[in-house]
């Protein structure tokens, strides 16, 4: 299953993050454990809030964060052991104190995994939610793109 890349008119390096399958996530069928499709994403995530500016040293100045809300996994085909993993990345929505990100795992030409992420922005010392500085919404604001037809699926059984 091959599917084209979400494109935007900001680009974020593409591939935003690349890892390979460490030997130990492999599981008994042979092929890349559920768990470690969650922790590659993860690890894509934190490269994007990087990207933004958001590392763990700007997270301890200024006490604020992005903490995930809700993530939604797509398993859409195996990802076999030893593989070069990579991650794209686009913003699908953001507002005063939420942003929406669309990961898609591809490995060998092939689309294996999608994953949606909803984040909130945080004030890190009270543990609330907290509106984003202007400067850095508008900037995820240019990253956007068209919400993909995969993504708000839901789980349903007919």
């Amino acid at each position: 299953m091959t599917e084209t890349p979400t494109e935007t008119a900001v680009r974020l390096p593409d591939p935003l993050w690349v890892e390979d399958v460490r030997p130990e996530w492999i599981d008994y069928n042979g092929h890349l454990s559920e768990a470690y499709y969650v922790l590659v994403f993860g690890h894509a995530t934190d490269a994007f809030l990087a990207w933004l500016g958001m590392s763990p040293d700007h997270v301890a100045a200024v006490g604020t964060s992005m903490y995930t809300l809700e993530a939604h996994v797509r398993y859409l085909y195996q990802v076999p052991p030893g593989a070069r993993l990579q991650v794209r990345t686009s913003v699908l929505q953001v507002t005063a104190k939420l942003l929406w990100l669309w990961h898609e795992m591809w490995c060998d030409g092939e689309l294996r995994a999608t994953e949606e992420v909803l984040m909130v922005h945080v004030d890190a010392l009270v543990g609330r939610s907290s509106p984003m500085p202007d400067a850095l919404r508008e900037r995820i604001e240019q990253l956007q793109v068209p919400v993909p037809e995969q993504a708000s699926r839901r789980i349903t059984l007919g």
